[in-house]
């Protein structure tokens, strides 16, 4: 990988001494920021699939778009990256307006390779600010949504985490969608609770109970074991005296389109007033900028 880059760099030096044209310099510089990225992928999970949940903050409608928004905006960002995107489970806000159906909650999977190393620093609170499409006064708005994300971890790291049928209760219930009406008429939904923790994964994706009840116990699992990954992270920072808050005050991006147009990233610094472009998907320099940040 490192010969590569430096191959890229000696290449775009022999261009440009040679008076190449300005989008063989860009291609290559392209490659150069695309193996650069690569490099820093290294950590222990980078390479997996991941799983992505944003759940909307207050704010009714207005917050039930923006989770709707997000979920739009990395689908597409993930289509570009040649990922494959399936819902696992979604809650649908209170209703629909304007033809909009907002989430309450929604999770999804992401398969591909490198999946998680990419998005793995979108985890977060991103903080919206618009005239309220849903507001007869069409009012200025500010809607928050935080974003979640964990690796599909292998089962090997999984073996040891045992979990006791006493310390679980399973519910079953109807798959529902927007506007209230069911995907499925009988309780094939899966709610699965680990009791001494309140963690809980949902799956109602497939049309079998069973299949539901197996994907959302291996989600439950690797919930468990982030949870606990972060918990010893945890206890490690205060060693260290380092504090970190996770508080819907501390947005991690910022997308303002109303009184001007921005997207600005308040970890990197990296900002963009193609909003609708940043929306559609078009958030490479955002995860890039993300990565390469110590």
């Amino acid at each position: 990988m490192v010969e590569d880059l430096r191959d890229l760099e000696t290449e775009i030096e022999i261009l440009d001494e040679a008076g190449a044209p300005e989008n063989e310099l860009a291609a290559v510089a392209e490659k150069i920021a695309k193996k650069e990225t690569l490099i820093f992928l290294s950590g222990k999970y980078d390479r997996e699939n991941a799983i992505l949940t944003i759940h909307s903050g207050a704010g009714g409608l207005d917050a039930q778009d923006w989770g709707a928004m997000l979920l739009r905006m990395y689908s597409r960002y993930c289509q570009r990256q040649g990922f494959k995107v399936s819902i696992l489970d979604e809650s649908f806000g209170d209703g629909v307006a304007d033809g909009r159906v907002g989430y309450k909650e929604v999770s999804v999977y992401i398969k591909g390779l490198m999946a998680y190393g990419y998005l793995k620093k979108e985890a977060g609170v991103h903080r919206l600010v618009r005239l309220s499409p849903f507001n007869a006064k069409h009012l200025r708005q500010t809607s928050f949504a935080l974003v979640e994300l964990f690796p599909e971890f292998p089962e090997s790291d999984l073996k040891d985490l045992a979990l006791r049928s006493e310390d679980v209760r399973i519910d079953f219930y109807r798959a529902s969608g927007p506007g209230g009406q069911y995907v499925n008429k009988r309780e094939s939904a899966v709610r699965v609770t680990h009791i001494p923790t309140g963690v809980f994964a949902t799956c109602q994706t497939e049309r079998l109970q069973g299949k539901n009840k197996d994907r959302a116990m291996a989600i439950l699992k690797m919930k468990l074991y982030h949870l606990l990954q972060e918990t010893r992270e945890s206890e490690l920072s205060a060693i260290k005296g380092e504090r970190v808050s996770a508080s819907w005050g501390n947005q991690i991006r910022n997308y303002v389109m109303d009184p001007y147009r921005l997207v600005k990233d308040t970890r990197t610094g990296v900002q963009t007033s193609q909003i609708e472009e940043t929306l559609d998907g078009d958030l490479e320099k955002f995860i890039e900028a993300e990565i390469k940040l110590n």
